[in-house]
């Protein structure tokens, strides 16, 4: 510890002696900085071997501060989506209302309605896209006054109440499942806190990735963060799935894919080592794939 702090001493010394010698050189005092730098180090140096000296410190020092390990540089996935029900979002280019939707948890076809956007749901960068649901609730949905005083109470028929899961799983059984990778599941579905909102399975990179199911590409693109290379496709008009950290896109916006074709080649956008992230939405709503997909 000792001869450490010695040592640490003498290199600052010598730091200030190099700026001395500089300041000394810079000011045309050659033969002035030379002799301070042999009396500061006991040794005749003259002035190319000071030079050498400062130029081995000068590259020492630069290469000290650029080097670093990129493997310990932690890139933290931001899948989690925001909760806005108010405010607008301004389109950037390459985005469409499936990503935006997605981005913020929202069913395609709501923002849609509270925009005017029709099918096929065509939007341009610059436009704004109203999040605020309330201001766009439909005036015929208002229940209306009843002015008359004989009038009676409505009578209310209570249904008997189903459950979220049976009514997911009655509407996707018209069509089929698929696996869109051969990897192990890292890790599963979680909704707490919003942890996870889908599944990621491991693989090599360039693995092919396959369409879990039938439909149209939404979305083929790398806007939103946290994804890296993203595609979303259209099943129907209550499903989404989207495939995420892709190294390569083999599909475009409007392509019209079948189930089990390559669509992507397994990467590492946006993530730490290759891997897919895939997810299902269920009306803008994320849903465990792990109920949807074949059991191995």
């Amino acid at each position: 510890m000792i001869f450490a702090l010695i040592y640490f001493f003498r290199l600052r010394k010598f730091k200030y002696i190099l700026i001395y010698y500089m300041l000394r050189r810079a000011s045309g005092d050659r033969y002035g900085a030379e002799w301070m730098i042999g009396v500061h180090l006991g040794h005749n140096f003259n002035l190319s071997v000071c030079s050498r000296i400062f130029g081995l410190i000068t590259i020492f020092l630069l290469l000290s501060g650029c080097s670093h390990d990129p493997s310990s540089v932690q890139v933290k996935e931001l899948r989690l989506p925001p909760k806005v029900s108010n405010g607008s979002h301004i389109v950037r280019h390459g985005e469409s209302l499936f990503s935006i939707a997605w981005l913020y948890s929202r069913d395609y076809k709501e923002l849609a309605a509270i925009n005017g956007i029709r099918p096929p749901y065509t939007i341009f960068p610059g436009q704004h896209v109203n999040l605020t649901a309330s201001r766009y609730v439909s005036r015929s949905s208002r229940p209306a006054r009843n002015t008359s005083s004989n009038a009676t109470k409505p009578v209310v028929v209570k249904k008997q109440p189903v459950k979220n899961n049976q009514k997911v799983e009655q509407s996707s059984n018209i069509f089929s499942w698929h696996w869109p990778a051969q990897g192990k599941v890292v890790q599963v579905y979680s909704n707490t806190n919003g942890l996870n909102k889908g599944i990621d399975i491991r693989g090599n990179m360039g693995e092919p990735v396959s369409a879990a199911a039938t439909g149209d590409v939404v979305y083929a693109g790398s806007e939103l963060a946290g994804y890296g290379k993203l595609i979303i496709m259209k099943h129907n008009n209550s499903y989404l799935s989207a495939y995420a950290h892709n190294k390569e896109l083999l599909v475009r916006e409007g392509d019209s894919v079948k189930a089990g074709q390559k669509i992507a080649e397994i990467g590492s956008t946006g993530t730490t080592e290759p891997k897919l992230h895939f997810e299902i939405r269920h009306n803008g709503k994320p849903v465990d794939p792990m109920r949807f997909l074949p059991k191995r």
